[in-house]
């Protein structure tokens, strides 16, 4: 048994060698191919964690009738906090949302706000759901509660952001889907045409008598080599890549306040993923390049 697997890579081995121009375009294809593969993944997983943090930020205003108490707010509030699916409840005094309206509209609508007697602002919650599909559902019981004079309607700003988010999601996964596809024909087809170059010697070893898994498993090594040869190259640029990316730009999006996928993270899962799909396409093409020589 060992000496026919040290058989089987030894001519696998060989034959990457002998065929050395076209066992080099086969690791070119399988480069190229997965290294597109592999910046789509990239791209997929930040947009994935950017898409986690936006849903997790989705929260709803709810304001109460001009006169209510910062007593009655706080008692509004512990009760909107009781109900399921609430991660938190922040009540804004009317004080402190007159302060924040000065500092949005600046000093020139702050004088005219001044001229006032009153605070013309109600209280304000601000109401944080645990789960943010679950906003509308919690924005239409708030607004049943007695005290609550309106509701800042979230659907349609939540139905955004999760209509976005779910066809990017989408044109994410065909798109790797279809890469991962295209690159396992690509490296098939390249392999097939090293083996068309050895069918006379494949039909006289299949018509001594070998069997066909020990005329398979020699193409079969040298496909997962190519494959895996292929694979390493671009998970060693795109990881160092990357990681200097995630260095220089401090690990969030320029210009932006999400956060990167942490390099560590994301380097060992583009790994683990691209030398699976680089040993298995290569496996895939050297099965499927030599299963037609095999018929004699």
């Amino acid at each position: 048994m060992m000496s026919r697997i040290f058989r089987h890579l030894r001519e696998g081995i060989k034959n990457v060698i002998r065929n050395g121009w076209m066992s080099f375009a086969s690791m070119s294809a399988v480069i190229v191919t997965l290294a597109v593969l592999g910046f789509s993944l990239i791209l997929t997983f930040n947009v994935a964690q950017m898409s986690t943090d936006v849903t997790s930020q989705l929260e709803f205003s709810a304001f109460l009738n001009v006169n209510a108490t910062q007593q009655t707010g706080s008692a509004i509030a512990a009760q909107i906090k009781a109900l399921p699916g609430v991660e938190s409840v922040q009540v804004i005094s009317k004080n402190e949302g007159l302060a924040q309206m000065k500092k949005e509209l600046g000093s020139e609508m702050g004088d005219v706000l001044n001229a006032f007697k009153q605070n013309p602002l109600p209280i304000q919650l601000v109401v944080k759901p645990a789960d943010p599909h679950q906003i509308d559902r919690i924005a239409r019981q708030v607004e049943e509660i007695q005290g609550v004079a309106t509701v800042r309607d979230p659907h349609q700003l939540a139905a955004a952001i999760f209509r976005t988010l779910a066809i990017v999601r989408d044109v994410g996964v065909v798109f790797v889907v279809a890469l991962l596809i295209t690159s396992m024909f690509l490296i098939s087809n390249t392999i097939r045409i090293t083996i068309f170059s050895r069918r006379r010697e494949i039909e006289i070893m299949k018509l001594v008598g070998a069997t066909n898994w020990f005329i398979r498993w020699p193409f079969i090594v040298e496909g997962m080599l190519i494959g895996l040869v292929g694979a390493v190259v671009p998970v060693l640029v795109l990881v160092y890549g990357y990681r200097s990316l995630y260095i220089r730009a401090k690990g969030v999006f320029s210009g932006l306040a999400f956060p990167l996928v942490q390099a560590g993270d994301l380097g060992v899962k583009l790994a683990v993923i691209l030398l699976a799909i680089g040993l298995f396409i290569g496996l895939w093409g050297g099965v499927m390049s030599v299963r037609r020589f095999l018929r004699v």
